[in-house]
């Protein structure tokens, strides 16, 4: 069996739109010919989210969620295409689930492309000097280097989190099955967290941890 590798997987993804797990079933049946994966995943019906890129989504809802009495806070924008998929039940919850993987998760930003250069440089310096101390030969350090970043990317960017409810699909890949079944673009806009005290030195409470915990009931 052919060894389907995460670059494989990513440019598939690219390619049809279609979550990372379906593009890594994909790749397995098709023994990770890219060609025969993408026909797949077209006769499965699975890569018509890519169809709808460039669609305008205008429509939609804003959000909100608060959590434990007032302590956690959060907005967000869920676009889509029509009002009709707006006041739809699953369109709906799909905008609560974001609402509270925001409040537990705590992203700093939407996507990769919204974190500020200056603050990905610093975060690569750090890490670069990291991998430099843990005695790590030059030569492989940029990879290693990468390599976190990517982690960073999969703490602090909403789209590229683990979602709490399914650990093995990222906010990215919910959004895209959601697409598939409404049938319409859904596009997260924009969001706000806010915490109680943020910011003032005080005694430390898990407020994520009570948020996943209500969000697996």
């Amino acid at each position: 069996m052919a060894e389907i590798s995460a670059a494989l997987v990513k440019e598939l993804r690219e390619k049809t739109g279609s979550g990372m797990m379906d593009c890594k079933k994909a790749l397995t049946e098709c023994q990770g010919d890219m060609e025969k994966a993408v026909d797949f995943l077209r006769e499965k019906g699975l890569a018509a989210a890519a169809k709808k890129e460039g669609r305008i989504a205008a429509e939609g809802t804003v959000e909100s969620y608060i959590h434990g009495g007032g302590r956690i806070g959060v907005l967000v924008e869920l676009n889509c295409e029509t009002d009709f998929v707006a006041s739809d039940g699953e369109f709906r919850s799909l905008v609560k689930d974001v609402a509270m993987q925001i409040a537990a998760a705590k992203p700093l930003y939407l996507a990769k492309e919204d974190v500020p250069a200056e603050i990905l440089e610093h975060e690569k310096d750090i890490l670069r000097a990291q991998a430099l101390n843990e005695g790590k030969p030059e030569k492989i350090v940029e990879k290693m280097v990468e390599g976190r970043i990517e982690k960073f990317y999969k703490e602090f960017c909403l789209l590229e989190q683990s979602f709490v409810k399914d650990p093995d699909k990222s906010i990215r890949d919910l959004l895209l099955e959601k697409t598939t079944k409404l049938g319409e673009r859904l596009v997260i806009r924009r969001f706000t967290r806010y915490e109680m005290g943020e910011g003032i030195e005080k005694k430390q409470e898990d407020f994520a941890s009570e948020v996943m915990k209500e969000m697996q009931r």
